[in-house]
């Protein structure tokens, strides 16, 4: 489906949603393709890149109305290696808390890093000079919600959107951007919410005052534990906060006992690093510390592996991040439970079994697909 892994874990089929098996992003700076996670609101559009338009106008001295080559050939290429990540990764953890009606559960592979090329949103913006007022850009798509009878639209401010990382971006991994994935051009914002990179972009307007889209205005809000969900309430989500996961072994693996490499990923927020990763089998009593690789751009997840030497029992392995300001993450998913379940950052936990070598062991890892509420090993 849409030249996706065959283990991919699918949540919906239309829209479609799914993502890869942890796994299958261990131990990759970059995230192939196959195994990039798709989020979507409402059945992905067709565009034919030889009619595809973009507008520009709103408050700018200069509307601007660019065809895919006059985008390509107009503003020079710029390329940025920048990791997306739904508001809602590792919201299945928050489901074990309490229930989240309505809300796709997802795990913690809702995340995905790869090189984009395209063209700087910052010198398009510079050729139609956002005028008196402007202070917020707009994003619209033409992916009609069926929910809300709303194409998906949101927006960011304009310092961030005239800062040169912002991307219109016509390529991943050096190759054309897919269909799923928003071709022919989609909007890269690295360090926001993923629901702030829009797909399948069409019209950018410069607005004074943020966009007053549905999925802006009233969906990717943060809510205390104890509210009600209600239009326009809570903190709009938008740059990313610290986070991190374990990717292998797989929850629920049957190990041998032993040494065991132990790896996964950690991202922290808009200009900060990842400063330190610790690992933990006995609840957080003691800790490990792991490697943690250096990241492949300022945007980009950072991974992270050690080996632990596990004795035959049943374990829970533990992580947690420090990023570079000395902030770490919350201990316990209830703690960060919110009625739209975003923003999980408590520590990644997953359960093993592990046996002593030579005995009986169930499977090492499997894959689950997800469709309408079945799952099926693959």
């Amino acid at each position: 489906m849409w030249g996706k892994r065959d283990d991919m874990v699918v949540h919906d089929e239309e829209p479609f949603n799914a993502e890869p098996p942890p796994a299958a992003l261990a131990g990759r700076p970059l995230t192939p393709v196959e195994a990039f996670y798709s989020r979507n609101h409402a059945p992905i559009p067709d565009l034919d890149p030889a009619t595809w338009r973009l507008r520009v106008d709103g408050l700018v001295d200069r509307e601007l109305v660019l065809s895919l080559p006059e985008l390509q050939q107009r503003f020079r290429p710029r390329t940025e290696v920048a990791t997306l990540v739904c508001a809602g990764n590792r919201r299945a953890e928050l489901l074990a808390v309490r229930d989240i009606p309505g809300q796709v559960p997802w795990g913690p592979a809702t995340i995905s890093t790869a090189e984009w090329t395209g063209a700087s949103l910052a010198d398009v913006l510079a050729e139609a000079r956002p005028g008196a007022g402007a202070a917020h850009v707009a994003f619209t798509a033409p992916d009609v919600s069926p929910s809300v009878h709303q194409p998906f639209g949101s927006s960011i401010p304009l310092p961030k959107a005239s800062s040169g990382e912002v991307l219109l971006a016509w390529a991943i991994n050096g190759d054309p951007l897919p269909r799923v994935h928003g071709g022919p051009v989609r909007v890269v914002v690295p360090g926001y919410i993923g629901a702030r990179s829009v797909k399948w972009v069409q019209h950018i307007t410069a607005l004074a005052q943020p966009s007053d889209n549905y999925f802006q205005a009233e969906d990717y809000r943060l809510l205390p534990p104890d509210a009600e969900p209600a239009a326009g309430r809570g903190i709009a989500l938008g740059p990313l906060t610290m986070t991190s996961a374990i990717l292998s072994p797989d929850d629920g693996a049957h190990l041998p006992a032993g040494p065991t490499d132990v790896t996964g990923y950690a991202l922290a927020g808009e200009g900060r690093s990842i400063a330190r990763v610790d690992v933990s089998t006995d609840g957080g009593q003691t800790w490990t510390q792991a490697t943690v690789d250096d990241p492949p751009s300022p945007w980009a997840w950072q991974l992270w592996h050690t080996t632990l030497d596990l004795p035959a029992s049943p374990a829970e392995i533990t992580a947690r991040a420090w990023d570079d300001a000395g902030a770490t993450q919350p201990e316990f998913p209830a703690s960060v439970w919110n009625p739209a379940g975003y923003d999980n950052t408590s520590w990644p936990r997953i359960r093993v079994d592990v046996c002593r070598p030579g005995s009986a062991a169930g499977p090492v890892g499997g894959s689950t697909s997800l469709v309408s509420g079945k799952v099926s090993r693959r």
